[in-house]
């Protein structure tokens, strides 16, 4: 993994942070949904694992880009800095962000299928588009 200056991993995990804390909540929010609707098709136990799996994964990446954050500063102690990986949060953080989203993205692409076949055909054609356009843009966009 390329080594970055601290300034820059810092901001990088602060926008990672709030940006899987919001999705995190979305996907929290759309498995509590799902569970209140309750649906006894086989479609939905897969929404709900995959709303279930971004929900802990977005959690996971929140909580390693906040350690970071806290590890970057420059004003952290030297107990605090002299235990800590940043790679290893750097990891953590981008996997936990990477599988949230695909589980996301999977999970908005499999809920049409609880309503109708043409529903389900319209939010997985949808969801594939995303989950492409993001892994594009992941990869800088190259």
């Amino acid at each position: 993994m390329q080594p970055l200056p601290s300034t820059y991993l810092t901001e990088l995990a602060r926008q990672m942070a709030f940006l899987g804390a919001f999705l995190g909540g979305f996907a929290a929010t759309f498995l509590a949904t799902l569970l209140l609707v309750g649906s006894g098709r086989r479609v939905a136990s897969w929404v709900i694992g995959s709303s279930a799996a971004a929900a802990c994964s977005f959690i996971v990446s929140v909580i390693a880009s906040v350690a970071l954050t806290t590890v970057l500063h420059p004003d952290v102690p030297i107990n605090v800095r002299e235990g800590a990986s940043v790679e290893t949060a750097r990891v953590v953080s981008t996997l936990g962000f990477g599988v949230g989203v695909i589980a996301l993205l999977a999970s908005v692409g499999l809920c049409g299928w609880i309503r109708s076949r043409s529903s389900g055909i319209a939010t997985s054609a949808l969801a594939l588009v995303s989950m492409i356009l993001v892994l594009w843009a992941l990869g800088g966009f190259s």
